[in-house]
Protein backbone atom coordinates (compact mmCIF):
# COMPACT_ATOMS: atom_id res chain seq x y z
CA UNK A 1 0.00 0.00 0.00
CA UNK A 2 1.40 3.07 -1.07
CA UNK A 3 2.15 5.99 1.56
CA UNK A 4 -0.13 8.33 -0.49
CA UNK A 5 -3.14 6.00 0.15
CA UNK A 6 -2.41 5.26 3.65
CA UNK A 7 -2.66 8.90 4.25
CA UNK A 8 -6.35 8.79 2.69
CA UNK A 9 -7.58 5.62 4.13
CA UNK A 10 -6.57 6.68 7.75
CA UNK A 11 -7.68 9.69 9.35
CA UNK A 12 -5.38 11.32 12.30
CA UNK A 13 -7.54 10.37 14.78
CA UNK A 14 -7.45 7.25 14.06
CA UNK A 15 -3.92 6.78 13.43
CA UNK A 16 -2.86 7.92 17.29
CA UNK A 17 -5.93 5.41 18.62
CA UNK A 18 -4.25 2.50 21.25
CA UNK A 19 -6.88 0.36 19.92
CA UNK A 20 -5.76 0.66 16.20
CA UNK A 21 -1.83 0.22 17.10
CA UNK A 22 -0.15 -2.98 15.41
CA UNK A 23 2.57 -2.33 17.80
CA UNK A 24 0.82 -2.13 20.84
CA UNK A 25 -0.88 -5.07 20.43
CA UNK A 26 2.48 -6.82 19.56
CA UNK A 27 4.19 -5.27 22.66
CA UNK A 28 1.90 -6.42 24.90
CA UNK A 29 1.53 -10.26 23.60
CA UNK A 30 5.21 -10.19 23.74
CA UNK A 31 5.22 -8.83 27.29
CA UNK A 32 2.34 -11.24 28.43
CA UNK A 33 4.15 -14.24 26.92
CA UNK A 34 7.43 -13.53 28.19
CA UNK A 35 5.58 -13.41 31.92
CA UNK A 36 4.11 -16.90 31.29
CA UNK A 37 7.40 -18.30 30.16
CA UNK A 38 8.84 -16.81 33.33
CA UNK A 39 7.35 -19.21 36.04
CA UNK A 40 8.14 -22.01 33.63
CA UNK A 41 11.53 -21.43 32.91
CA UNK A 42 12.60 -20.45 36.24
CA UNK A 43 13.03 -23.62 37.36
CA UNK A 44 15.34 -24.45 35.36
CA UNK A 45 17.29 -21.44 35.80
CA UNK A 46 16.78 -20.31 32.73
CA UNK A 47 15.57 -16.49 31.82
CA UNK A 48 13.36 -15.90 28.36
CA UNK A 49 16.57 -14.74 26.21
CA UNK A 50 18.57 -17.98 27.46
CA UNK A 51 15.96 -19.88 26.46
CA UNK A 52 15.78 -17.91 23.24
CA UNK A 53 19.48 -18.87 23.12
CA UNK A 54 19.20 -22.79 24.21
CA UNK A 55 16.66 -23.33 21.54
CA UNK A 56 18.79 -22.53 18.59
CA UNK A 57 21.46 -24.58 20.19
CA UNK A 58 19.37 -27.69 20.75
CA UNK A 59 17.92 -26.90 16.96
CA UNK A 60 21.96 -26.84 15.65
CA UNK A 61 23.35 -29.79 18.21
CA UNK A 62 24.37 -31.56 14.23
CA UNK A 63 26.85 -28.89 14.33
CA UNK A 64 29.84 -30.47 15.54
CA UNK A 65 32.07 -27.79 15.61
CA UNK A 66 29.27 -25.66 17.10
CA UNK A 67 27.07 -22.40 16.17
CA UNK A 68 29.11 -19.72 15.52
CA UNK A 69 28.28 -16.82 17.94
CA UNK A 70 27.03 -14.11 14.43
CA UNK A 71 24.74 -17.10 13.60
CA UNK A 72 23.27 -17.57 16.50
CA UNK A 73 22.95 -13.74 16.57
CA UNK A 74 21.56 -14.07 12.87
CA UNK A 75 18.75 -16.41 14.03
CA UNK A 76 17.56 -14.34 17.15
CA UNK A 77 17.64 -10.72 15.77
CA UNK A 78 20.47 -10.00 18.28
CA UNK A 79 23.63 -8.18 18.12
CA UNK A 80 26.89 -9.22 20.07
CA UNK A 81 26.24 -6.86 22.92
CA UNK A 82 23.46 -8.35 23.83
CA UNK A 83 24.28 -12.15 22.77
CA UNK A 84 27.80 -11.68 24.77
CA UNK A 85 26.01 -11.41 28.46
CA UNK A 86 23.77 -14.34 27.53
CA UNK A 87 26.41 -16.42 26.51
CA UNK A 88 28.74 -15.59 29.38
CA UNK A 89 25.57 -16.06 32.22
CA UNK A 90 25.18 -19.53 30.47
CA UNK A 91 28.62 -20.35 30.22
CA UNK A 92 28.77 -19.84 33.80
CA UNK A 93 25.83 -22.01 34.74
CA UNK A 94 27.64 -24.33 32.92
CA UNK A 95 25.21 -25.10 30.10
CA UNK A 96 27.10 -23.96 27.01
CA UNK A 97 30.98 -23.56 26.53
CA UNK A 98 32.61 -20.78 23.99
CA UNK A 99 35.26 -21.75 22.05
CA UNK A 100 37.66 -19.52 19.57
CA UNK A 101 37.78 -20.91 16.11
CA UNK A 102 40.96 -22.47 15.27
CA UNK A 103 41.33 -21.14 11.79
CA UNK A 104 39.88 -17.28 12.90
CA UNK A 105 40.65 -16.45 16.27
CA UNK A 106 37.72 -13.99 16.25
CA UNK A 107 35.16 -16.14 15.24
CA UNK A 108 33.56 -17.89 18.55
CA UNK A 109 31.21 -21.08 18.46
CA UNK A 110 28.86 -22.07 20.89
CA UNK A 111 28.20 -26.07 22.58
CA UNK A 112 26.04 -27.19 24.45
CA UNK A 113 27.30 -29.10 27.44
CA UNK A 114 25.87 -32.59 29.01
CA UNK A 115 24.20 -30.54 31.23
CA UNK A 116 22.87 -28.03 28.67
CA UNK A 117 21.71 -30.87 26.38
CA UNK A 118 19.83 -32.67 29.45
CA UNK A 119 17.62 -29.26 29.78
CA UNK A 120 15.97 -30.37 26.38
CA UNK A 121 13.26 -32.54 27.55
CA UNK A 122 11.93 -30.46 30.26
CA UNK A 123 12.09 -27.32 28.06
CA UNK A 124 9.89 -28.94 25.15
CA UNK A 125 7.67 -29.68 28.07
CA UNK A 126 7.69 -25.80 29.17
CA UNK A 127 6.08 -25.72 25.53
CA UNK A 128 3.68 -28.28 25.64
CA UNK A 129 2.20 -26.56 29.03
CA UNK A 130 2.24 -22.79 27.51
CA UNK A 131 0.39 -24.05 24.03
CA UNK A 132 -2.36 -26.11 26.65
CA UNK A 133 -2.69 -22.86 28.81
CA UNK A 134 -3.15 -20.64 26.11
CA UNK A 135 -6.29 -21.83 24.90
CA UNK A 136 -5.23 -21.50 21.28
CA UNK A 137 -4.55 -24.37 18.53
CA UNK A 138 -1.76 -25.54 17.11
CA UNK A 139 -2.63 -24.57 13.53
CA UNK A 140 -3.47 -20.73 15.27
CA UNK A 141 -0.10 -20.80 16.27
CA UNK A 142 1.13 -22.12 12.99
CA UNK A 143 -1.10 -19.16 10.85
CA UNK A 144 0.28 -16.00 13.77
CA UNK A 145 3.66 -17.16 13.32
CA UNK A 146 3.21 -17.25 9.84
CA UNK A 147 1.85 -13.77 9.77
CA UNK A 148 4.34 -12.29 11.95
CA UNK A 149 7.17 -13.43 10.24
CA UNK A 150 5.77 -12.16 6.91
CA UNK A 151 5.30 -8.88 9.17
CA UNK A 152 9.29 -8.94 10.42
CA UNK A 153 10.49 -9.39 6.61
CA UNK A 154 9.09 -6.28 5.55
CA UNK A 155 9.86 -4.40 8.33
CA UNK A 156 13.65 -5.47 7.99
CA UNK A 157 13.38 -5.27 4.54
CA UNK A 158 11.85 -1.08 4.70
Amino acid sequence: MALDDLMDQLPDDELLRLDNKLCFMLYACSRAMTKQYRSYLEPLGLTYPQYLVMVVLWENQAVSEGLRVAELGEKLHLDSGTLTPLLKRLETAELVIRKRGVQDEREVFVNLTKKGNGLRSQAADVSRQLLCTSGVSVEQVKQARGLLEKLLVKIEGA
